[in-house]
């Protein structure tokens, strides 16, 4: 039952993002700060949790397999911090973006692969095993990367901190991975037990941090409705094309080049919104409209990886269906 609830994630995104559009209040507790005691928003804890829910279905093992099939998790990854930030500021530049849009399309475009990803290569009978190696290494890779180049690419548009983005990475990330990895460890039989319930519990978290950037930003998105859908539209037709293409010129297998145009099309939308809401990352704006315009490609893109990344799941799921008969 639990598989099954996961599964619809796609559904409950777009559940719960048409919940928080059309009744705000019930989801604004997530980011207005009513239940932290500096009165920041709750979007870092929540990320947290996943990034840890993520550690906890991971060993030792999984970090040896990336010695088994480097090329395929070399090349993934690889079109995942150069493509995609590639096809961010292109966005980004192209469409002449006011400055808070376009350093959160590029924010979203320089972040790893997500973990709903996996779920996805799953629904599409892809290579799981690849799929989970390649969200680990590119989220550790990121924990560099990402602030790197999101300081570099967003310097046209507004001077990004990139060590306070770096310590945000670690706390938010790597701290809570690390952490679930060595609970795997040293407590296995309890992390398996929770590790049933996790991606579930990932999902939900997921819609709810969504779900409350929409709340929060509904004004403004109405405001730049059009060419905020169609932007953060293209940044996805973007990844799942590139990942594919460009792995079927270095002849990866059919399986292969599924999983990688699925990691790299479905980014970790959670953690761009999460960078993105932070006092500190909010403050190297002169201007607060576009501070609060920032985290919303990242809520945009979480809902259209997903819509995106089960409409292929289905087709390469019958796909696969269809030629083991």
């Amino acid at each position: 039952m639990i598989q099954r609830l996961t599964s619809l994630f796609a559904l409950w995104t777009v559940l719960g993002t048409a919940w928080a559009w059309f009744v705000p209040d019930h989801f604004l507790w997530v980011v207005d700060g009513r239940f932290q005691p500096m009165g920041q928003s709750l979007v870092s804890v929540l990320l947290g949790i996943i990034m840890l829910g993520m550690g906890l279905t991971l060993s030792f093992d999984d970090f040896r397999r990336i010695g088994r099939i480097p090329k395929c998790v070399a090349a993934g990854v690889a079109i995942q911090f150069t493509l995609m930030p590639l096809a961010g500021i292109l966005i980004a530049s192209g469409m002449e973006l006011e400055a808070g849009l376009a350093v959160g399309i590029i924010l979203v475009s320089c972040c790893p692969g997500g973990t709903a990803s996996n779920v996805v290569a799953y629904l599409a009978r892809a290579n799981l095993a690849l799929s989970v190696t390649m969200t680990m290494a590119s989220t550790l890779i990121a924990v560099i990367a990402t602030p790197l180049l999101t300081g570099w690419l967003a310097g046209k548009f507004v001077e990004i901190d990139r060590w306070n983005l770096f310590v945000n990475m670690v706390s938010i990330v790597l701290v809570p991975v690390v952490a679930g990895v060595f609970l795997n460890r040293f407590f296995p039989k309890m992390t398996s037990r929770i590790s049933v319930i996790s991606p579930l519990a990932s999902v939900i978290v997921v819609v709810l941090i969504v779900g409350g950037i929409i709340a929060a930003s509904k004004p403004l998105i109405e405001e730049h409705f059009g060419l905020l859908l169609f932007a953060v539209l293209l940044l996805h037709v973007f990844g799942f094309s590139l990942g594919y293409l460009f792995t079927k010129v270095l002849g990866f297998g059919v399986e292969e080049r599924r999983t990688i145009s699925i990691e790299v099309g479905m980014q970790n939308s959670g953690l761009g919104s999460s960078l993105a809401s932070t006092p500190t990352f909010a403050a190297q704006f002169a201007n607060p409209m576009q501070a609060a315009l920032a985290p919303v490609p990242s809520a945009i893109s979480a809902v259209y990886h997903v819509v995106i990344g089960s409409f292929l799941a289905a087709v390469w799921r019958r796909q696969a269906l269809k030629h083991q008969r």
